[in-house]
């Protein structure tokens, strides 16, 4: 343990003690809520009464400030496909705490077995893909078309995995396509500072701060396949623009 501040030693005993069991009831609390709600009321509200509170009760224990810039930005009945960054767990606090958009996860159909978050996604109408089955994930995402409408938006981490060094890693393009499929404008999103409260692959949980930045979206009028490459590079650029260093 060399090295350790003596803010990471006096933290200890809180995180274990208090934000670690506050997560597992926050997280079974609103899980069942949003596994129940959606056969009273729309996904849409139940998403918004489980996943605000969740996440914001979660920043709340750990602590975390989160400051929103950009939010002029959001046209609340216009749809988008929502890229952002990814440096943490906690990245998903920061969206479902205080973006501000209803938005559905592609998430790989393993996921759909994990005990209580399974069943509450796949009520709110998170779409599940079965990347191993080529057919079956273009059926799947053909269906999801169906969701992304009104409002609801879909989001990405075209990064993939969590950047453990805090550089922005290269983009795939499959949000792109879908923009570009759906003829839905890009919305980036560039997350800041939440690599410093929890950092990928580890379990170093600290309080701190972080910014959510919502940019101007990117229109794909007129675009075709041919234009993936381009898009990805112009989003990436636009979301690296506002990180430490530029990404």
């Amino acid at each position: 343990m060399k090295g350790r501040s003596l803010a990471w030693w006096l933290y200890q005993p809180y995180k274990y003690l208090v934000v670690v069991p506050v997560l597992a009831l926050d997280t079974a609390v609103f899980a069942s809520i949003g596994a129940i709600f959606p056969f009273f009321t729309r996904p849409r509200t139940a998403s918004r009464l489980s996943g605000v509170p969740w996440a914001r009760i979660m920043a709340w224990v750990t602590p975390m400030r989160v400051e929103v810039v950009g939010r002029e930005h959001i046209d609340p009945r216009q749809s988008y496909v929502l890229v952002s960054n990814h440096q943490s767990q906690y990245d998903i606090f920061v969206l479902y705490g205080w973006l501000g958009v209803d938005f559905k996860w592609v998430m790989k159909k393993e996921l759909r077995n994990v005990l209580g978050i399974g069943v509450a996604c796949d009520r709110l109408g998170h779409i599940y893909i079965d990347r191993s089955n080529h057919a079956a994930a273009m059926a799947t995402l053909e269906d999801a078309k169906k969701k992304i409408v009104d409002g609801t938006s879909v989001i990405f981490f075209p990064e993939g995995t969590r950047s453990r060094s805090g550089r922005l890693k290269p983009f795939k393009k499959g949000a792109f396509r879908m923009a570009i499929d759906l003829d839905l404008p890009i919305l980036p999103l560039t997350i800041v500072g939440t690599r410093d409260v929890l950092p990928a692959g580890t379990s170093d949980l600290m309080p701190g701060s972080a910014r959510l930045v919502i940019h101007p979206p990117v229109s794909v009028e007129g675009c075709t396949g041919e234009d993936c490459n381009r898009l990805r590079d112009e989003v990436r650029a636009i979301i690296a623009s506002s990180l430490p260093d530029g990404g």
